[in-house]
């Protein structure tokens, strides 16, 4: 039997190897990225002596589970528990990201990136627990079948499901905050790490900010549609109004390597002829139509997805993942500030690199970085203490001077360990508009105590 040929399913004439050639390109950059950035933190996370060691929870889930938790949780760190093996996994990962920058033995350099990837991500909860870690596996996946002449159908359905998904998800979040377009007078001031520009956006008069949220449901529910369209000028369109609500996004918020990934997505809508520039480097991945074959399954299984028919087995690989972003806006900003004491009356804040703390530091710009303490510590003060375990794994390190864990934020306020520390919950909004930042960006009310003082003899 020979190989499916699925090139009727193309526009005519109208070919996408220029195309699969930046794109690779910049997957394996964003890759590297991602490598890069959790090795400066895997340690501190989730190593021996981390906020969630990984090895604990393996072994926990070996004892409850027997063989079926190398199944739910599919990683290389069942064989090697070390944090020798977590900061190497991350190397190794590097490594195939750069080899797909290269261009040669892309095939090869994808699969092993992926494993590396999908090993990390499975253990790294929660700190890995993140949508564009899910798109960046399922995207990483597609590109194991580089030369596919189906691989431009695979990634706009790809963009297409987290597009659509997105918006159908606020939709139906019973959030009235979007569907009376309300939503952005709050998203610029609530998201986890604005940035200078996001400040000013949080300003804008309130009809245009309701314009905005307007034109966000409108590229997020209709536009993905036209990226299936013959026509090379309508698709063109969709690609430039997809990009440009992305590039809002990432100017005005952190969101690590979620808008690069979603950008380079993006890039599927256009054809050789509109990347025409880019004839004189060589294309290194040769089409091979054997495989098609599992190209189309996994469009399959896509299309399943989106009414949660796919098979359960394969949720622990993300290969086809659902999508929902900001599905509920969060209409106040309620930070956790950290404080250590050693007489339980004179209390001194502990300081997060990226996160909102002391009012008069300025707002970062940080991504494609992505500081995944600074962000879970936005994602607990949503909930409670109890909803949020790490978090007193997080106190039990300080109090313990855990070098891995200190490393993650600014220098301590203290020569040694305190002897208690507690948490407190402060409501933080903007000030009112100035035009320099040589005035305090946030100003904050004290809510009270969100995790009572603990010391070593107390703390779990």
């Amino acid at each position: 039997m020979g190989p499916l040929n699925f090139t009727l399913l193309q526009p005519r004439g109208q070919t996408f190897r220029l195309t699969e050639t930046l794109f690779l390109k910049l997957l394996g950059l964003i890759y590297l990225i991602a490598f890069a950035s959790l090795w400066l933190q895997i340690v501190g996370l989730v190593g021996e002596n981390g906020i969630a060691p990984a090895a604990d929870t393996l072994i926990a889930m070996h004892g409850d589970y027997g063989w079926r938790a190398y199944l739910d949780v599919p990683s290389l760190f069942w064989f090697v528990k070390s944090d020798w093996a977590l900061k190497s996994i991350c190397a190794f990962g590097c490594v195939a990201a750069i080899v797909m920058l290269s261009g040669y033995w892309v095939r090869s350099a994808a699969l092993c990136a992926y494993v590396f990837y999908l090993s990390i991500v499975t253990i790294g909860q929660p700190f890995t627990a993140f949508q564009w870690d899910a798109l960046l596996l399922e995207s990483g996946f597609l590109a194991i079948f580089a030369g596919s002449s189906l691989l431009p159908i695979a990634y706009r359905f790809l963009l297409f499901r987290l597009m659509v998904e997105s918006g159908l998800a606020k939709l139906f979040s019973n959030d009235l905050n979007w569907r009376n377009l309300h939503a952005l007078r709050y998203h610029f001031l609530t998201q986890p790490l604005p940035t200078p520009l996001g400040y000013y956006f949080a300003h804008f008069p309130e009809w245009l900010l309701d314009s905005l949220t307007l034109a966000t449901l409108f590229i997020e529910l209709v536009v993905p549609f036209l990226l299936f369209a013959p026509s090379r000028r309508i698709r063109q369109v969709a690609v430039a109004l997809l990009a440009a609500l992305q590039i809002v996004i990432g100017l005005t918020g952190n969101y690590a390597f979620f808008n690069l990934l979603t950008l380079a997505l993006c890039l599927w809508g256009l054809d050789d002829e509109y990347l025409s520039f880019l004839k004189p480097f060589s294309v290194r991945v040769h089409p091979n139509s054997y495989l098609n074959a599992p190209v189309a399954a996994l469009l399959t299984l896509s299309v399943l997805q989106i009414f949660d028919l796919q098979p359960s087995f394969i949720n622990p690989f993300e290969i086809v993942n659902p999508y929902g972003l900001f599905a509920v806006m969060t209409t106040s900003r309620i930070e956790l500030i950290v404080e250590g004491s050693n007489d339980g009356l004179n209390w001194k804040p502990y300081s997060f690199r990226y996160k909102p703390g002391d009012i008069s530091r300025g707002l970062p710009v940080v991504a494609p970085y992505q500081p995944r303490l600074d962000w879970q510590m936005w994602f607990a003060a949503l909930g409670r203490p109890d909803q949020n375990p790490w978090v007193r794994s997080l106190v039990y390190r300080l109090l313990a001077g855990q070098t891995e864990v200190l490393e993650l934020l600014e220098p301590p306020p203290f020569p040694k360990p305190p002897r208690q520390i507690r948490i407190e919950a402060y409501s933080y909004t903007f000030t009112p508009r100035h035009p320099r930042f040589s005035s305090p960006i946030w100003q904050r009310t004290h809510l009270g105590s969100w995790l009572a003082s603990a010391s070593l003899s107390g703390a779990n």
